[in-house]
């Protein structure tokens, strides 16, 4: 008789890191997490800045995002027919080069808004390729039972790199202020100039990594028998036809709408106008929500299980909430107090997203990933900016406090009047299976 005792499981996320494409993977991206921590604090600041006008700063965030939704379902047809590292190795080097262009424009004093306009045009063209790509490459990289810690790691080293990115960029901006590079030179432009600079640096980590690690999409590429255009159909109706991947992509973009636009403009214009510390303000909010994300991303699987799995009403509440939290920011005037509900926003944020990136991940074949995760960003990352424009429009004849009361209490409205739908109630966890094929 054999007594022996079988051997103890391995941890997952100790079997994660044996993965040794999975460690690259994970060390070039969290490096490149914390540079671009830096950028999304610089920019719109050089934007406001370069023209003291919130409504630039959606102009610039729609320059983004046009070529971000037009080339976003094709970006997704283009993962599914090569492999999704390449796709993604070349959308990060062109991201990189526009970041080294803005940052030797910024120090040389030689930046313009046509040069803003034209840079966001490249950096949203690359992001269109690389957000579906690098959805699709962690199911490559992984089993179906270790998604969700996974998923979890990566986006918690994505808010680690908020915790400590902003409030940085923050205070190298503001330094900056006190160095300036010449009497002509633009405010900050030092210290913007180094925060560029720094993302720019960032980005030789991910894309050394990219080029090291191997997926199974490197050795077996997917058929190529359709054009692009029959590809990018084919996702379509394979969404529309899955009725609650259906319904989460159209509520998703509404959330985009309504919750996109004001942050990311608000924010800034918050920082500039009633916060005491300027661009360092702008960086302890965004710190502030990247803590937030962190914890709830860790706290995802206790909420699903709380739930008892019901994924789509765990999110719709969570949502309902939300509303209320930028609702809230209309009563901000200190910093602390900004930072207190951007906390609660990234907490509550965190848990959703985990649990529906893990709950697709787990049910969408492998053959649609890409046009499927293309799809679902478009919806929400591709509108966001749209959004944003439309908020820089409206600041120029409605105050701040009306853009944040509105867009979160129409938030809450709409996540609340969604608990009526059966499509999204029904979004339960999936057991750690392999997706169907």
């Amino acid at each position: 008789m054999n007594t022996a005792s079988p051997a103890a499981p391995v941890p997952v996320r100790n079997a994660l890191f044996a993965n040794r494409n999975f460690s690259l993977l994970f060390g070039g991206s969290s490096v490149s997490s914390f540079g671009d921590q830096f950028t999304l604090v610089a920019l719109p600041w050089l934007v406001l800045k370069l023209t003291g006008n919130p409504a630039a700063l959606g102009i610039v965030l729609a320059v983004m995002a046009f070529p971000r939704a037009i080339f976003m379902l094709i970006g997704g047809a283009v993962v599914d027919r090569m492999s999704p590292r390449v796709v993604l190795l070349g959308a990060r080097g062109a991201n990189a080069a526009c970041i080294v262009i803005l940052a030797v424009l910024v120090l040389l004093g030689a930046i313009h808004m046509w040069m803003v306009y034209l840079l966001a045009l490249g950096i949203g063209l690359s992001t269109a390729f690389a957000y579906p790509a690098s959805s699709a490459i962690l199911p490559q990289l992984v089993g179906p039972e270790q998604l969700r810690s996974a998923n979890a790691l990566f986006m918690g080293v994505r808010q680690l790199s908020m915790i400590g990115g902003p409030v940085l960029a923050g205070f190298v901006i503001a330094m900056g202020a006190h160095h300036a590079l010449s009497e002509q030179s633009l405010p900050d432009a030092g210290g913007l100039g180094t925060a560029f600079g720094i993302d720019a640096a960032s980005f030789v980590f991910s894309l050394v990594s990219l080029a090291l690690i191997r997926i199974r999409g490197d050795f077996d590429p997917p058929n190529k028998s359709d054009g692009v255009f029959a590809s990018i159909a084919a996702g379509i109706r394979y969404v529309w036809a899955d009725v609650p991947l259906r319904a989460f992509v159209i509520y998703a973009s509404f959330v985009g709408v309504f919750i996109g636009g004001p942050i990311q403009v608000g924010l800034p214009v918050l920082a500039d106008t009633r916060l005491d510390l300027g661009a360092a303000s702008l960086g302890i909010l965004m710190t502030a929500q990247g803590v937030g994300m962190f914890a709830g991303s860790f706290l995802s699987g206790i909420a699903a299980r709380t739930m008892r799995g019901h994924l789509g009403v765990m999110v719709l509440c969570i949502d309902g909430l939300n509303g209320l939290v930028l609702a809230a920011l209309t009563l901000v005037h200190t910093t602390h107090f900004g930072a207190a509900l951007l906390f609660c926003s990234g907490l509550l944020g965190g848990i959703a997203m985990i649990a529906i990136f893990t709950w697709i991940q787990q049910r969408v074949s492998q053959a649609m990933m890409g046009r499927t995760m293309s799809i679902l960003m478009f919806t929400f990352m591709g509108l966001a900016p749209l959004s944003a424009a439309a908020a820089g429009a409206l600041l120029k004849v409605i105050s701040l406090t009306a853009l944040f009361g509105v867009a979160g209490l129409a938030l809450t409205v709409i996540a609340l009047s969604c608990l009526s739908s059966p499509q999204l109630r029904s979004i339960r966890a999936l057991k750690p299976e392999a997706a169907k094929a």
